[in-house]
């Protein structure tokens, strides 16, 4: 019996990239067998982000696209989650939809998926920008000063999970949360998961525009300082 995987791809106002995106991760929920889907949330788009999803749905059977209200990047990868959860995955994976990662990377990841509880990937090759990769590093200091473990890379759209683990580590994400991945990420650290990190290449956006300048990640990195003191009591 084939493992049942579910790819989540979050999208807002993607209408230049998910044509292409779906074209380059639908062959991998194929790959992975009948019982697989590829899951795109479209969260709440003001462009034809939906438009292009139904029409690429035509063809697709294995496509699901579920539409909910703007909430931001974490609400709609937990909303995913939760999905994926709820139709009996086996695996759940998760990438973003402006196109910068690579799905020829990941085979590696399923070949180890029964081995570990996370496998996730380690932006050692980035072409997005110095800034960005200046947020990553201090995000892992935040981390460490506010939670007590080294995560190499906590905020990696490219994670596979096996849904056990994950249906369990799920609950200490509160409803909506806008860091859904980092605190994933910290709660199989803190709690002993199994997890194994793989490299991989990080290209630049390739289409349309970032929806978070870099105002909006420090007062991002503003409210997680005030939240990740209360959440690690509760970790």
């Amino acid at each position: 019996m084939q493992d049942k995987l579910y790819i989540v791809i979050p999208a807002y106002n993607e209408e230049a990239n998910i044509g292409r995106v779906v074209d380059e991760w639908y062959p991998i929920a194929v790959m992975a067998g009948e019982s697989s889907r590829l899951v795109i949330v479209n969260d709440g788009s003001r462009d034809n982000t939906l438009s292009v999803l139904k029409e690429e749905q035509k063809n697709r059977p294995q496509l699901i696209v579920k539409s909910k209200e703007n909430g931001g990047h974490g609400a709609a990868i937990l909303s995913g989650y939760k999905f994926a959860l709820s139709e009996g995955a086996d695996y759940v994976f998760q990438t973003d939809s402006d196109g910068q990662t690579r799905p020829e990377e990941f085979e590696e990841f399923y070949r180890c998926r029964r081995h570990y509880d996370m496998v996730i990937g380690s932006r050692k090759s980035r072409q997005d920008g110095i800034s960005r990769i200046f947020v990553t590093k201090i995000l892992k200091l935040t981390v460490f000063l506010s939670f007590h473990v080294w995560v190499e890379d906590a905020n990696t759209p490219y994670r596979l999970m096996k849904a056990e683990a994950l249906r369990k580590e799920i609950r200490y994400v509160p409803k909506d949360y806008f860091l859904t991945n980092v605190l994933l990420s910290v709660a199989f650290t803190k709690h002993g998961r199994s997890i194994r990190y793989i490299p991989i290449s990080f290209r630049p956006r390739q289409g349309g525009v970032n929806s978070i300048n870099m105002k909006r990640i420090f007062e991002i990195g503003r409210n997680a300082l005030r939240d990740f003191n209360k959440l690690n009591r509760i970790l």
